[in-house]
């Protein structure tokens, strides 16, 4: 199909993720050696995870549990039989020579994630959930001439979340793994801190003329581990194919890197195929028989996920589609949001100090909701002293910034910064006068039909009572004043 306006191809991106989530297990998957992120290299290891000869791995049945949650939780058929395989590669952090992971009977399959980008809902296919070890770390920066390995995180325990080419554009890819993880939170099956490595995943992208079935040759970007990386590496691969083609090259299946400080991705191995690995049936662990009684348990588990939460927030709260999004998005986040409502905030008025001025401040402070130091009873609280017209709205944002920084209460901040707001109509009109008075010809105006003066004689008021004024009781004493 031509562009009209160039007389180019159009193309589009055929994007698949395989997204790689570690398991919130205490101990690794196959040993009992702790999983605890930042301690001292190899100190958490053992002749399971270190691969000595002769040792033999021992499935960890929490880790089992949460690759099912999970299934469950996607709409995958959580498969009654399944079993690991040896994947066999050689490189200096994979101490067996082989990764001990599912191929050809994973225990999850054929599952679907609901995503929304710019207002339109789709459907992202999930090929198959299966569990793997991860690999330990190359630590290559300030070791001089030389690299160093840390086999902590080896037998760490993974799911390899694996989608079907579905995607069509980075944006949609950051809102499938969004979605995912948001989901994984929930489910508390795994952490999401992709910072730390529990969460990142490899895109696999071809580009093909619209209108085409049939696939392009595919590149695989690896490991990238924040949002930002996922979109911008796709953008530049789907810039860099479309380069090649339309230049009469051909694209090479390959994996590549992403350099975030170039920005651009480097050819770093031809692409391995399955055969590659020489995967085989892990002769030390026995097939798996899952209990259909463990799966229904498992089942009756499961919490209320984001898209019945959001749906909920709309229905029950009677919020906005968007509102109700952004407040599910995270679980620790719709949670304050429902304990301020049932401790007696206004559900829609609880939505916009948390959209708004809450989110503002754990922003600038980078700090996340989990270790805000305002409470939703201190907000509600505050609520409730403009509503009974203690304080003003404007005088109100200075409090909850006050709450957020000291951890005080409102009505504490409010005694002792002299915040009450003035109500008294015979106070209010004495001000009202004065400054009707002192701007004589802007009265005149106003009296003239420049009714727009109104704005600047509240401003005045404000100014001079430093905002305590009651705002309801100024514009109806400015009105009645202005126009006698």
């Amino acid at each position: 199909m031509a562009n009209e306006e160039t007389g180019l191809m159009k193309y589009e991106a055929v994007i698949g993720l395989e997204v790689h989530a570690q398991m919130r297990t205490d101990t690794k998957i196959f040993c009992g050696c702790s999983t605890l992120f930042g301690s001292e290299p190899n100190s958490q290891t053992c002749p399971v995870c270190i691969g000595m000869p002769g040792v033999l791995p021992v499935l960890n049945k929490k880790a089992l549990g949460f690759a099912i949650r999970t299934g469950l939780a996607t709409d995958c058929t959580i498969s009654p039989y399944s079993r690991f395989a040896r994947k066999n590669y050689f490189y200096p952090d994979l101490p067996k020579g082989y990764q001990i992971s599912q191929y050809e009977l994973p225990i999850c399959e054929h599952g679907q994630i609901e995503i929304l980008v710019d207002g339109q809902a789709g459907k992202i296919g999930i090929t198959r959930i299966h569990m793997e070890e991860d690999a330990g770390k190359n630590i290559h920066e300030g070791t001089g001439d030389f690299s160093f390995v840390d086999l902590n995180r080896a037998g760490v325990p993974l799911m390899e979340i694996v989608s079907e080419p579905d995607l069509r554009s980075p944006q949609e890819a950051v809102a499938y793994m969004k979605k995912l993880r948001t989901i994984l939170i929930y489910l508390g099956v795994c952490d999401g801190n992709m910072e730390q490595g529990s969460l990142r995943c490899d895109a696999n992208i071809s580009v093909r003329p619209v209108g085409r079935q049939e696939f392009g040759v595919k590149v695989e970007i690896k490991n990238l581990n924040s949002f930002r990386f996922v979109e911008k590496a796709l953008e530049y691969e789907i810039k860099r194919q479309r380069k090649v083609i339309e230049e009469g090259g051909k694209i090479i299946q390959e994996t590549r890197l992403w350099d975030s400080g170039s920005g651009v991705t480097e050819s770093m191995r031809g692409k391995e195929e399955a055969h590659d690995y020489r995967y085989f049936p892990e002769p030390d662990l026995v097939p798996m028989t899952v209990d259909p009684a463990w799966i229904n348990e498992i089942q009756s588990s499961l919490p209320e996920l984001p898209d019945a939460k959001r749906e909920r927030f709309v229905s029950e709260y009677g919020l906005p589609e968007a509102d109700a999004d952004l407040l599910t998005s995270e679980k620790p986040l719709s949670e304050w949001f429902e304990d301020a409502v049932k401790t007696g905030g206004g559900p829609k008025t609880v939505a916009n100090w948390i959209m708004g001025d809450l989110m503002k401040l754990l922003n600038a402070e980078n700090k996340t909701i989990e270790e805000c130091p305002l409470q939703p009873h201190q907000l509600v609280d505050m609520l409730k002293l403009v509503e009974n017209g203690t304080i003003s709205g404007k005088i109100a944002k200075t409090v909850f910034e006050e709450i957020f920084r000291t951890g005080k209460n409102a009505g504490a901040i409010i005694q002792e910064q002299g915040l009450v707001q003035i109500s008294d109509a015979g106070e209010i009109e004495k001000i009202v006068d004065e400054i009707i008075a002192n701007h004589a010809k802007e009265a005149e105006r106003f009296k003239a039909g420049e009714e727009k003066l109104m704005g600047f004689f509240v401003g005045q008021v404000m100014k001079l009572t430093k905002g305590k004024a009651n705002p309801q009781v100024v514009n109806e004493l400015l009105k009645k004043n202005l126009l006698s």
